[in-house]
């Protein structure tokens, strides 16, 4: 059976025990920015290494039903598409939560004879599970966006393999307009994964980013199960770190104060958005057939000396929170992504 995220996805996302704290994965092509997986896919992996971890080693507790509810997670070194080994330490088994230590550790691709393996990204994910998560909820409590989002999702043509505009939201008195994928996804083949639509000018809003998602897979590999598929849980690392059109306006802004004299567009973006840190707390878990819309709240409080915060929050269209989501990112040279690394085209070859 086809998981509701498509199967594209669920590929991308495997975990293989190796033994009862060590598994592999393999970091996919399709889910990259220029030479270097995306981090919240790369999240995603590693949501998927803690349900499995649980029903691998430990399966009798969490009811059998392992649930992350929190994932704290920092980026060391850059990923590389290919092999990854993943390893697990039992911080804390609970009756209600469990912690454990996540290391994805790849070899060094500075030092090709020598296969030294480094550890790329690391953190804690917290575990509870949806018998043993119960307690006092604050019914009302009245906390609610501002300023208020500028509507529901669009309406939209649904095809096969896209999702386009209707005639009536693709017309001039809309309030939303396709945000992604962007002239650049030739270069961050991720933007290929996910169709974005965000408020048109007359309803933009200062000093925020709005957002309606929907996501839409798509592989390399012509056998692969493509198409439109619906936001799961595995799903939410990847969407916390996915809002282009909000880093779309940091490199202009950024382009703009170099003065740049080129007239001329780049074949790849001069910019590459790098993430440091990422907490995520997940709020409401999405029912197992996925849902089709998830909307994103991005609010940049300071973009200095190249670092910015981010902050995400996630809702369904109820207009319930999701997630709450907070970055640490980094505004630097495209360079750092691409130096000493194929990538693309020359990627796939030199695989073959």
């Amino acid at each position: 059976m086809t998981s509701p995220h498509t199967q594209t996805f669920e590929d991308a996302i495997t975990v293989t025990p190796v033994s009862s704290h060590e598994y592999t994965t393999n970091l996919h092509p399709d889910w990259t920015i220029g030479a270097v997986p995306h981090g919240g896919y790369t999240m995603s992996i590693l949501y998927r290494l803690a349900t499995t971890h649980f029903k691998h080693t430990h399966p009798t507790r969490h009811n059998s039903q392992p649930l992350p509810i929190s994932m704290q997670i920092t980026f060391l070194r850059r990923t590389a598409v290919g092999p990854a080994v993943l390893t697990v330490e039992d911080s804390k088994l609970g009756l209600r939560t469990s912690t454990i230590h996540v290391t994805l550790s790849q070899d060094d691709d500075s030092k090709p004879d020598g296969k030294k393996r480094t550890a790329r990204v690391v953190g804690y994910i917290t575990i509870s599970d949806s018998v043993s998560d119960v307690g006092y909820s604050h019914p009302s409590m009245t906390w609610g966006l501002y300023p208020p989002m500028p509507g529901g999702p669009p309406e939209v043509i649904v095809r096969a393999d896209d999702v386009k505009l209707s005639q009536k939201d693709g017309s001039e008195t809309s309030k939303w307009k396709q945000t992604g994928p962007t002239h650049w996804s030739k270069f961050r083949k991720v933007e290929h994964q996910c169709i974005t639509f965000g408020p048109t000018n007359e309803y933009k809003q200062p000093g925020v980013l709005d957002q309606w998602a929907r996501l839409r897979t798509v592989s390399s590999d012509a056998s692969a199960a493509a198409g439109n598929g619906k936001w799961t849980n595995e799903t939410l690392p990847f969407l916390s770190d996915w809002f282009p059109a909000a880093l779309e306006e940091v490199g202009a802004e950024a382009l703009s104060a170099l003065s740049s004299s080129s007239a001329s567009k780049p074949k790849i973006p001069p910019f590459w958005y790098p993430t440091v840190t990422l907490n995520i707390d997940f709020k409401k878990s999405l029912p197992p057939q996925g849902v089709d819309w998830l909307y994103s709240r991005v609010v940049m409080k300071s973009v200095r000396n190249g670092r910015m915060d981010i902050e995400v929050i996630i809702l369904d269209e109820k207009g319930e929170i999701v997630a709450l989501c907070s970055h640490i990112g980094l505004v630097v040279s495209i360079e750092r992504n691409t130096s000493g690394r194929k990538y693309g085209k020359d990627a796939e070859k030199a695989n073959l």
